[in-house]
């Protein structure tokens, strides 16, 4: 195995400086999909510490249905990575056990797809066998087969997530928990552990749409927008919020290029992280990558 990363010795003291070492004002975080066919999950979240980045956000789909129906978002033919994503809470666990200080998230857990209470205990673990790292983004998808597998009605999905993130928070903070909705119900229940973060590990609400914005509003403690998402935009909803009383909401970009163009659109938007997005690739060139993209980090910071 490489015993270094980018130009910096493993032997070396974890504060060392380094040429690239990202100490921006915003903070720098790494979006990607962790498959069976690039880096491991232990040495990318090592890679992730030595060049001073603060989080990892990753992707997640359970399964792409053969029938290939719903158009992919992006455009074109849907990459090869949304069929090969490892299970975020397994991957995220191992990146935890090889880094100290990693902000830990999914990006983004497909909610209305998971069993609420299964959910629940899953992030919590995390959170706990991280001592206190785990981030919890969430989306309702867009893949409605993907959905309709799972027992899903696209066309609830959101009522039915918006029930999901109120109960998660009823059983992170409860010693006996319980819900009755529509689309969630349950009698009161014990569930352990409860996650180290209080009152809970924060929810990363990912999306711009107005039906996303109005569940960040209601349920949110971190909006999660794409890279896409312009200064006008973010001043924007910034100001929506405080209109609704959300005063307390940081921005985290998700999926960034490297534009300083962009970089100065979120700095002027006052994001609180920028998170690029890094190429699902072995291991060799995924370091030559991360080294790139902490000296962009450096640059703009």
């Amino acid at each position: 195995m490489p015993t270094n990363f980018g130009g910096r010795h493993l032997s070396e003291p974890r504060n060392a400086p380094r040429p690239g070492r990202v100490v921006p004002r915003v903070k720098f975080g790494i979006a990607t999909f962790i498959t069976d066919e690039g880096i491991r999950p232990g040495p990318l979240g090592a890679a992730l510490e030595e060049r001073g980045f603060d989080s990892l956000f990753i992707a997640e789909h359970s399964h792409i249905p053969a029938s290939r129906e719903s158009p992919y978002p992006g455009g074109g033919e849907l990459p090869r990575v949304y069929y090969r994503t490892l299970d975020p809470f397994v991957a995220l666990t191992a990146v935890g056990a090889a880094t100290q200080n990693l902000l830990l998230a999914t990006g983004i857990a497909l909610v209305p797809q998971r069993d609420v209470i299964h959910l629940a205990n899953e992030a919590a673990s995390l959170d706990v066998v991280s001592g206190g790292r785990a981030a919890l983004g969430v989306g309702a998808g867009w893949n409605r087969e993907e959905m309709r597998n799972h027992g899903v009605d696209p066309k609830t999905r959101g009522a039915l997530m918006g029930e999901q993130l109120a109960a998660l928070k009823e059983i992170w903070t409860k010693e006996q928990a319980e819900f009755h909705g529509e689309h969630i119900n349950f009698d009161p229940i014990f569930a352990w552990p409860k996650p180290v973060q209080k009152p809970h590990l924060p929810i990363y609400v990912g999306g711009e749409s107005k039906a996303a914005l109005d569940r960040l509003a209601k349920y949110g403690d971190a909006w999660l927008p794409r890279g896409q998402t312009r200064a006008a935009e973010l001043n924007r909803v910034r100001q929506w919020l405080a209109d609704q009383g959300r005063t307390d909401v940081p921005f985290t970009i998700f999926g960034a290029g490297p534009s300083r163009t962009a970089l100065d659109g979120y700095a002027e938007g006052g994001v609180e992280r920028v998170t690029f997005l890094l190429r699902t690739q072995p291991e060799a060139e995924t370091l030559a990558e991360l080294d790139a993209l902490a000296k962009v980090a450096h640059d703009a910071g």
